[in-house]
Parts: structure tokens; sequence; C-alpha cells
């Protein structure tokens, strides 16, 4: 009898732990979302406001200058006032962002509302996986932060499909007066707007989640983070965690200046470099310009758009196969199978382009293979990796640098893309991806370690080990060996 209810008791936990981490990955969706459905409504808010170049790409860009600032201040936030307020305060700025874009009056509207929109992009790109990392069990960690990935590229597909739907159906709407504007004169208002059902509902599941427990047991909150940790795992993994939370040197400060004291050097350089090559290896260039790349490969526009389609939902299926391993095989064997696969894609695109070898389906072949070993890798892995090494004390500050990182390596990109395929050519612009993708490969070998199956307690013990070693005149304190 006692068997069953242990069994019970773990079933509810895993449903728990299922439903909180899905509510929380919810802020992927909106992130993908917001950023992929921005590409069907240029067209048409550039025909409608009369913009010139530089508005056109004002337009495009002031989401960006959002996410930033976003990123800027929810570490901080999250730090002080918790995960769970803060990630409410994106679901707000999402919704707000989407009804506000849908209802604009005027372009400089428009523009406040998409910067409201970024700063919401900005907010939950930092706070999500923080978030789910800290609530998971160490042996469910990298499955759990891997559905924020999961989310983020369903609503990259889901925005795709929202703006062709929308776009065949202009006409079709019998509506009149300002409905009619949204759904049929003006369609990238309804485009826009879209995205307030998902962010509606998203603020309203974010009243039903409770607080990070990690965050709580900063907090000096033990009885309410035990409550949680014993739903999601049971009584005695609860007493493992806290016990092991005690454990950590009290000494930590809760600065960032933290961060850089040389015991935690290797653990800053991964956050700072891996979602930087994360995004330089050119994943957006070809989630953004893919239907140029294929144009210029030979596609019909018709085409080249149901190959963007298809890279999506390759994106989406090759996701799970991190999902279902990422906990069995571990981060670094992920990231050498798919960095290297990556690169080696790259090249024999380059080299395609270069050989005018542009017809049929072969460059499509190697882009969708390209996408397929950055979403089973660098997609996932690195949101995984950051979310996981640094400190207790300082994790939110510490993964808000890690994810302004990931920003401007996006923005680099964004800006310099069409310049290279048009300065450089395709073949070049793809030699470059994979010569900035590379050093990954470097990284993962040298600097990154292996945290399949580690608390974070156990991890941030691991850097002061690992620092302990590497002094002469210290004596190393005992290695961590937890990786079941």
């Amino acid at each position: 009898m006692a068997k069953i209810v242990q069994h019970t008791t773990t079933k509810k936990g895993s449903a728990y732990l299922y439903l909180t981490c899905l509510v929380a990955a919810l802020g992927g969706f909106l992130f993908g979302f917001d950023t992929a459905v921005i590409s069907g409504t240029v067209s048409l808010v550039k025909h409608d406001f009369s913009l010139d170049a530089v508005s056109e790409g004002w337009f495009v860009s002031c989401a960006l200058l959002g996410c930033i600032a976003g990123v800027s201040f929810s570490g901080k936030l999250s730090d002080k006032y918790g995960r769970k307020i803060v990630l409410i305060l994106s679901a707000v700025m999402f919704l707000a962002s989407a009804l506000g874009c849908m209802w604009s009056g005027s372009f400089t509207a428009l523009i406040i509302f998409r910067l409201i929109g970024g700063l919401g992009i900005g907010v939950a790109s930092m706070v999500s996986p923080l978030y789910i990392s800290e609530f998971s069990p160490s042996r469910y960690r990298g499955m759990m932060v891997s559905l924020y990935q999961l989310a983020l590229t369903i609503g990259i597909v889901v925005a795709y499909f929202s703006n062709a739907y929308l776009a065949a159906h202009t006409h079709d709407s019998y509506a009149e007066g300002s409905t009619r504007t949204v759904f049929s004169v003006e369609v990238w208002r309804a485009m826009l707007g879209l995205g307030a059902a998902p962010a509606f509902i998203f603020l309203l599941s974010l009243f039903a989640v409770p607080e990070s427990p990690r965050w709580l047991l900063l907090k000096g909150r033990e009885q309410k983070a035990e409550q949680i940790l014993i739903k999601i795992d049971g009584e005695e993994a609860a007493a493992n965690e806290i016990r092991a939370f005690k454990e950590q040197d009290d000494s930590d400060d809760t600065s960032l200046k933290e961060l850089f004291k040389p015991v935690y050097r290797k653990a800053l350089w991964i956050g700072l470099l891996l979602p930087f090559l994360s995004q330089v290896c050119g994943i957006n260039a070809v989630i953004y310009y893919g239907p140029r790349i294929l144009e210029q490969a030979g596609f019909t526009l018709n085409n080249a758009l149901g190959g963007q389609v298809t890279i999506g939902l390759v994106n989406v299926v090759f996701t799970f196969v991190a999902i279902f391993t990422i906990d069995k095989w571990g981060r670094r064997p992920l990231l050498f199978a798919g960095t290297g696969g990556a690169v080696a894609a790259l090249l024999i695109i380059g080299a395609l382009f270069a050989l005018n070898i542009t017809s049929g389906l072969w460059i499509l072949i190697f882009i969708l293979a390209f996408i397929a070993c950055f979403a089973f890798s660098f997609g996932p892995v690195c949101w995984v990796i950051v979310s996981e090494i640094f400190p207790n004390a300082v994790r939110g500050k510490a993964m808000a640098l890690a994810t302004l990182s990931l920003w401007i390596g996006n923005f680099l990109v964004g800006q310099l893309t069409p310049v290279m395929l048009e300065g450089l050519g395709s073949s070049w612009t793809f030699w470059l991806f994979a010569l900035s993708c590379s050093p990954a490969l470097w990284l993962t070998w040298k600097l990154i370690p292996e945290t399949k199956g580690r608390s974070l307690e156990n991890i941030e013990k691991y850097w002061k080990d690992d620092y302990a070693r590497s002094q002469p005149d210290r004596s190393p304190l005992p290695i961590a060996t937890n990786h079941k």
C-alpha cells in the first residue's frame, strides 16, 4: 500500500511540475510569436503609413531596443521581487503591445506599442528559462528548460501560419466599421493583435503557479519553499534540496560583483559566449531572410515562403530530440554533435552557392540540416546551460547578462545579413556564419562542464572546487559526484 501511495504522489508531483513549467514556457511562445509575426506585416505597414526606408527599419528593429531594455532591468527585478511577479509583468506588456498595435491610430503609437512588446520579449527571454530551471528537479531540468525553446519554435510557426491565413482571407470578412478595418482593410492589425489571445492565457495562468522555491529560500521563506518542493518531488527530495542550499557558503554577495570573482570566471565566460555564438551562427538570418535566401537559390516567392514554413516545422520537430535526450546523453554531447553538424551544413551551403548548384532541392535540404542541428543543440542547450551555471545569489542578474549577450548577437546578425548577402554574396555569407559558429566547439571542449543530473547547488560547488584545484597553495574541496 505504501508503494502505491508513493507512486501516486510522484505522479501528482510530475503533473504539477509539467503544468507549471508549461505555463512558464508560454513566455517562450510569445517570444517566438512576436519575433516572427513582424515578417508578414512589414510590407503592409509600409504601404498604409507610406514609410521610407528609415521608418521601415525602425518599425522592424524598435522592438529590439525594448528587448535590450527589458533584459537590463529584469535581472535586478526578479532577484528583488521574485520570478513570478516579473513574469506577470512580461505578460501584461505582451497583452498591452498586441492590443495597442491592433488599435494604434498613428505610426508613432504603433512604435510605442512595439517597444512595449520588446520589453515583454526581453523580460520573458530571461525570466522564463530561469524560473523553469529553479523549479525543476535536477534529473528533469534539461527537459523542462528545453520546453521553453520548444514553445519558442512553436510560436514562430504559429506566426507564419496565422500571417499566411489572414493574408489569404483579407477579402472574406463581412464585418463593418473598425472590425472590418482590422481583419480586412488593414489586416496587419489582426496579425499583430492575434498575440493578445496567448498573452491573456499566459497572464491568467501565472496567477495559478507558485513562486520559485529557490528564490523563496534566498529570501528566508523556508516553510513556503519546502511546501512547494514537497509537492514537486516528495519530502525526502525537498529535505535534500534545502540541506544543500543551507550548506552553501553564506558569504556569497548578492551584488553582481560576486559573478566577477575568479571562482566564477569560467561560468561568466560561458554565460557571455555561448548565447552570443548561438546567434552569430546565422540561425535568425535563415528565419528572418529565408525567402530572400531561397529566392537567390532559384525558388519562386511562393515556394520560398513554403520553404520558410518548412524551416519552422523542422525547427519544432528537432527540438523534441533535445527534450528527450538532454537529461540522458548530457549537454556536451548534444552541443558537440549539433555544432559540428551546423558548421558542416553551413560550409556545404556556401559551396553550393559558390559552384552555382542552386537548382533542385539541395540548398533547401542543407538549410534544413542546419536548422535541425541547431534545434537539438544550440537552441535548447544554450538556455539550459546558462540557467544552471550561475550561483544562486546572483542567478537573476547573471542570466540578464547572458541574455543581453544573446540579443547583441541577434542585433548584429539582423543588421549585417542584408549587407553581407548584397556585398559578399550568399556563399561567403554562409562561410562567415560557419566561421562564427565554430568557436562553440572549443568552448564546449575546454570550458563547459557536464551538468546533467547535478543540482544547482552542486554546480555552484563545482566552480569552487575547480578554482581550488587550480590554486597551488590551496587544498581542493571534494569534487561533486552527483551525476545521476
